[in-house]
């Protein structure tokens, strides 16, 4: 085998030999996007909440629909990324890796290999949105924490039940790219953290959750990162200390294919998300008018010219002008999508990410954080989340205080035959895998 060939290999290995099925003629990455689409922790997010709880009306977008849109995203990315071979030239300070420019598709993941990542990306959120993560996270405190992102590795290499006991069994590169934090979470749990009381009734935003991987899954972890050079692994998986000591530590690389992923994952929250407030209601033309002061300090030339015509489509009678202004805001953040070389990696998958000129990134900060400020801090959404967050908290303490009692048969044996100090991990794995509607249910037969 050549070089790019044994790399290749080493990139779509899988952490246990892979069955062989008759006649399969898919490539490493389209048979992971399949497992993935065919696992339960996807198909459980058509049951999740995106922002608006699941139910309230059918034109909302859930955990499921927001991972497909940004799967078309991601696949429009990667496809402008692979003609922009002049401004891969321009941040390539190497000539080793100046061979890429030719032919980027040597590089760039798959269309299936993206795909995949942009399904996956969400499927460890637990029930009732953020307000789930934060009251899984407190309750795990002592524990080794909850965090979505380290839930979602957790369950594609251990929780899915299409292997024993390596989860859906997913190519290295694959698990790579759905790492968006590549540290352990003893590494960026704050120095000093805040202590917050036991209480039946607290304030969970006074706890900030850190990011990163639970500590329990660091074989898989070290694995992924196995193929890595000692300077580029430690490189790679430096974290930056919060000089609050109250506050979580944060991580400053991320893989290519992961850049891609999350980039498509803030446009479809930044731009759809935004829609979907605007057709409930939740934000008006008043309200708008703060967005708009924002968007008028942006140096984008492209969005000064149009905020005019921006502004009146969103709030146009007619639905065909508002989706008019929702794919043209998409395809300006698509259209712009640039390299961007980030440090001195040895391995290209990590040396080279995609990102967003500094206006166009302005414009996308601005829509996301309206979003966060007048749809998801409304007081209709916090209320919503915070009865998810006591039905969580209190399904917890139910569980762990008779599971052998009260849990599923299955999960129960798990409990038994994992030691004590791994046990409570059980039973956040059983509650973060429901849906908003599982959880709601079980809280009320309880």
């Amino acid at each position: 085998m050549t070089d790019t060939q044994i790399k290749n290999s080493i990139w779509t290995a899988r952490f246990l030999g892979d069955k062989q099925r008759e006649q399969d003629h898919r490539s490493p990455f389209q048979r992971d996007r399949g497992r993935i689409l065919h696992s339960e922790a996807f198909r459980c997010l058509q049951a999740k909440t995106q922002i608006h709880a699941v139910g309230e009306d059918d034109f909302y977008r859930t955990r499921l629909t927001h991972s497909l849109e940004a799967a078309q995203i991601g696949s429009s990315l990667r496809a402008k990324l692979n003609e922009d071979k002049v401004g891969f030239q321009a941040v390539c300070s190497l000539q080793k890796f100046a061979n890429f420019g030719q032919d980027l598709t040597a590089l760039l993941p798959s269309r299936s290999l993206i795909e995949s990542l942009c399904f996956a990306h969400d499927i460890g959120h637990p029930p009732f949105g953020h307000g789930g993560e934060m009251a899984l996270n407190y309750k795990m405190r002592e524990l080794g924490g909850f965090e979505g992102n380290a839930q979602s590795f957790r369950i594609v290499t251990q929780l899915e039940p299409y292997t024993e006991n390596a989860g859906m069994n997913l190519t290295r590169r694959t698990l790579l790219g759905i790492i968006k934090y590549p540290a352990l979470l003893s590494k960026t749990f704050p120095q000093e953290p805040k202590v917050i009381p036991e209480n039946r009734y607290i304030n969970l935003h006074q706890m900030k959750t850190s990011k990163g991987l639970f500590d329990d899954d660091k074989h898989f972890f070290d694995w992924v990162l196995e193929p890595l050079s000692e300077p580029d692994r430690i490189l790679f998986t430096t974290v930056m200390l919060n000089p609050n000591p109250q506050l979580p530590n944060t991580t400053r690389y991320k893989s290519l294919d992961c850049s891609i992923m999350e980039l498509a994952d803030d446009i479809a929250y930044g731009v759809h998300d935004l829609e979907d407030a605007i057709v409930g209601g939740m934000v008006t033309p008043q309200s708008w008018q703060y967005a708009e002061k924002a968007l008028l300090e942006c140096e984008s030339e492209w969005l000064q010219k149009r905020l005019p015509e921006i502004s009146q489509k969103l709030f146009s009678s007619h639905r065909y002008e508002r989706k008019d202004v929702i794919g043209g805001l998409v395809n300006y953040f698509v259209t712009n999508v640039k390299w961007h070389e980030t440090a001195d990696f040895d391995e290209p998958l990590l040396r080279f990410n995609a990102c967003l000129p500094k206006e166009v990134k302005q414009v996308l900060d601005v829509l996301k954080a309206f979003v966060y400020q007048y749809v998801i801090c409304d007081v209709k959404t916090q209320r919503v989340e915070y009865k998810g967050q006591r039905i969580l908290m209190e399904l917890f303490d139910m569980l762990s205080c008779d599971p052998t009692r009260l849990l599923p048969k299955s999960v129960a044996e798990r409990w038994k035959q994992n030691e004590e100090s791994k046990r409570p991990r059980i039973i956040c794995d059983y509650l973060a895998s429901m849906s908003d509607g599982q959880a709601f249910k079980l809280y009320q037969s309880l």
